[in-house]
């Protein structure tokens, strides 16, 4: 079957870049709520294997002909997060972005294998006055919430800002990178 043609590969976020050093050749990477995979493929453009979990059948149809045009080493599977998990396993990277599921943190902590890290990165209660992205608070963060939400890892570095997203939006984040030490 022809590849379909792959004509935009979104970029990831800065945070991903800033926490890049975390990921290396062979490591195991979860890239939960993926989408079209932008951290995922990143990810495995910097020598991990990666694992992207997401619920669109179409966006992960262009991660998987991204991945393939590429030659990276990326599965894409379709799996909706808020019904019951399939065993994940542990992974040395988790990463999720742009997706909060608080009664899921849990699970979520579980993929972060011993010395692994969860890296993070959502909204904050203030997009709202931005005028775009979640407007529901079960999917907004309330200031200072993310560093609770990751015990019992260690928080290693974190962040709440309002950043510049193109020339005329903005975006409110929290964004964290934590370890799991044991």
């Amino acid at each position: 079957m022809p590849l379909s043609p792959v004509t935009r590969v979104p970029r990831p976020s800065t945070w991903f870049f800033w926490q890049a050093h975390f990921i290396h050749p062979g490591a195991r990477v979860l890239d939960l709520a993926c989408g079209e995979g932008r951290h995922g493929l990143a990810a495995a453009a910097l020598g991990a294997t990666v694992l992207g979990v997401d619920k669109d059948s179409e966006q992960l149809a262009t991660a998987r002909d991204i991945a393939a045009a590429r030659s990276l080493s990326a599965e894409f599977r379709e799996v909706d997060l808020q019904a019951p998990w399939p065993g994940f396993g542990e992974f040395d990277v988790v990463l999720l972005f742009n997706y909060l599921d608080r009664r899921r943190m849990t699970d979520i902590l579980a993929c972060v294998a011993t010395g692994g890290v969860l890296i993070m990165e959502t909204f904050l209660d203030a997009q709202r006055e931005l005028g775009w992205g979640p407007q529901n608070g079960d999917h907004l963060l309330r200031p200072g919430e993310l560093g609770q939400l990751v015990k019992p890892l260690d928080v290693l570095h974190g962040r709440e800002v309002l950043e510049p997203v193109d020339a005329e939006r903005w975006r409110a984040v929290a964004s964290i990178v934590a370890r799991r030490v044991q």
